[in-house]
């Protein structure tokens, strides 16, 4: 007689056919036996089965909601874990970029050159847009820790109108914090020209890619005053193709607002925080990846544990994870 397939190794966000129906089964009738479950190891190892403390030798399903939060918990931590060894790697590394060393400047010239001082930045980001005639993208992220004197703005208002003029194109992300904001509408009410903006929950860091041959990034952020002019062609080029992803996925601001409609009483915007409080940010990481105060970042959560019945922070994830209102924002 022939036994059932061995079981492939597989991840939790691919489930096989045998592990499913199995969980399934366990979802209807309460619970399955421990030989039944022996063809599907996966649903042990993922957290969807656990042992009966009703019959020996069964295993009882665990509630998917619950089950999705304990993996989203798990994808949270080893994200947080990368980002954290991404701050070591540049601190670590950040010296010998300035530093440089001869190879690098007989194999790469000015591929990567380091900008200290806003004077100096906007000197050769200025210089940069003279010679422009494609486009300019730019990510500029909400933070209310930076000022722009009038004359800085209004330096580069005619920067990007002189680009206009030669024809080229301006596309710019900001958050959606930022969509109502009079000094951000007042600046596309001034220029002429083929102008877009878009706006996302989260955005990158600020970025700037000039006719896809030279891009501007932040080395200190948050204050911005040292940057980094990046003039190699794979790197502008990565960044550009990750610009163009972001703009597909954002929701037009200019010339012409779209606005999210609300699902079942839910705001895109609470959607947005109820997928981080899934993932298990604090609100003051909340507010910072959204662009907006702390105190606007728990409005927000209070509103949406009060349309969703919640009582307290814990059932507030698993009353999310069931309602499926993180589908329905996708």
């Amino acid at each position: 007689m022939t036994g059932p397939p061995p079981h492939t190794e597989h991840g939790p966000e691919e489930p096989c056919a045998t592990g499913r129906a199995l969980y399934e089964r366990a979802l209807r009738e309460g619970r399955v036996s421990e030989a039944d479950a022996a063809a599907a190891p996966c649903l042990l190892d993922f957290g969807l089965l656990q042992p009966s403390v009703t019959g020996l030798g069964h295993l009882e399903p665990v509630a998917p909601a619950v089950a999705l939060h304990r993996l989203l918990s798990g994808s949270a931590d080893r994200i947080a874990e990368e980002r954290r060894r991404e701050a070591r790697l540049t601190e670590a590394y950040a010296p010998l970029l300035r530093t440089g060393t001869r190879a690098e400047a007989a194999t790469d010239g000015s591929a990567l050159t380091m900008l200290s001082g806003l004077p100096r930045i906007n000197g050769v980001i200025g210089r940069a847009m003279a010679t422009a005639s494609h486009e300019l993208l730019a990510i500029q992220p909400h933070s209310g820790q930076i000022s722009i004197s009038p004359e800085i703005h209004a330096e580069a208002l005619a920067r990007d109108q002189r680009l206009l003029d030669r024809g080229g194109r301006i596309r710019t992300l900001y958050q959606h914090t930022t969509r109502h904001l009079p000094r951000v509408l007042a600046r596309y009410e001034q220029l002429a020209g083929d102008v877009e903006a878009r706006t996302l929950d989260e955005v990158t860091e600020r970025l700037i890619v000039i006719d896809r041959a030279v891009a501007f990034i932040p080395a200190t952020p948050p204050d911005r005053t040292v940057a980094v002019e990046i003039r190699h062609p794979p790197l502008v080029a990565y960044l550009a193709t990750t610009f163009d992803r972001l703009w597909r996925l954002a929701t037009p601001m200019h010339p012409e607002a779209v606005r999210h409609p609300t699902t079942n009483g839910i705001t895109h915007r609470q959607r947005a925080i109820a997928a981080l409080l899934v993932e298990g940010h604090t609100d003051a990481v909340i507010a910072e990846r959204l662009g907006m105060n702390v105190r606007t970042a728990r409005e927000h959560i209070a509103k949406l544990s009060a349309t969703l019945g919640s009582e307290s922070r814990a059932q507030l994830g698993y009353l999310i994870g069931r309602s499926g209102i993180l589908d329905q924002g996708r």
